[in-house]
This record gives C-alpha cells, structure tokens and sequence, in this order.
C-alpha cells in the first residue's frame, strides 16, 4: 500500500531539481512521504494555483517551493492554500538567489511564507518534516534520531581534534 505524500516539493523549472532533491533526499530519510512537481507561477499560474488549492484534500500537510529569479512561486503557493509553505530560493543569474530570497521573505502580512537558505531545500525538508512531527510521534522520533546522529559527528571530530591537534586534523582532511 503506497502512502500518499505528506510534503509536496515544487519547483518552478527542472534546472531546480538538483539543488530541489536534497529535500526528497532528507525527508525519504526521514521516512516522510513526498511529491516532487515542476509548475510555474508565470508559465502555469492556473495549474499551479490548482495544486496549491487541492494540496489539502490531497493529504499534504507542508508545501516546499524552489525558485531563483524572481521566485513568486512560493507566494502564489501560500495564497492559494491554508498549508505551511517553506520557499527555497534557488542561485541564479546576476544576483546569485539574493533576488530569490528577498522575494520569498518580503511576503506581504497575512501571507506568510516560511524562508530558509539560498539553496537550503535540505533544511526545508527538515523543517517540513519538524511541522508534521508536531502531531506525529514517528516522524518527531526520526527527527529527534537524525538530530542525535548530527551531534555524535560533531562530537567524534572533537575528539579526533583533541587527538591529532589542529595540523593532524587539517592534513588527515586533505587541506
């Protein structure tokens, strides 16, 4: 039996799929059901507003929205639905994402889209999966475990710091 998608992870071009599929990646990870879509809010306002429109009665429960340039996207997602929206400003052209982000944190009041880092879909992916773990213990547990993980790394290079000193720990890393 397949679970339907919890986050639903949308982007405005293919050429944002590779920054885009570190979300899939952390919440497959996670054990979080999701959809990756392409729908532009220039090309295809009208399907886009649709799935922004239909995304709760589809079982969603966190929309994540990657673009660079102008980057609407995730405002025309959040007008459209009641759902959380994470937007994901993508690196492109002159401005490299500072355009992206100032587009998508400069949301006007009462429409309020969560914003992460300048390529950040892996945080997005987190941050939805922290949303939904609010009422579900599983996934609250595999946030808490990932989390756990993050701070066991960072406790073995301390350790292996404390080892082999600061040149040692720079040439074991290659640098």
């Amino acid at each position: 039996m397949t679970t339907s998608p919890l986050v639903g992870i949308v982007m405005g071009s293919d050429s944002d799929l590779p920054i885009m599929q570190e979300a899939a990646h952390i919440l497959n990870e996670l054990g979080v059901s999701n959809e990756v879509v392409i729908s532009s809010a220039h090309r295809v306002p009208d399907k886009t507003a649709d799935y922004a429109r239909s995304a709760m009665e589809r079982g969603l429960a966190v929309i994540i929205a990657g673009a660079g340039g102008a980057a609407h996207l995730a405002g025309v997602l959040a007008a459209h639905t009641p759902l959380p929206v994470i937007g994901v400003p993508i690196e492109s052209g002159a401005l490299k994402g500072v355009d992206a982000l100032y587009s998508i944190v400069q949301m006007p009041s009462g429409v309020p889209v969560a914003t992460v880092a300048i390529n950040g879909a892996r945080n997005a992916g987190i941050l939805a999966a922290q949303i939904i773990g609010c009422g579900n213990p599983s996934v609250r547990a595999a946030v808490a475990a990932y989390k756990d993980k993050l701070a066991r790394k960072v406790g073995e290079k301390n350790d292996l710091l404390a080892k082999l000193g600061v040149e040692g720990y720079l040439a074991r890393q290659g640098g």
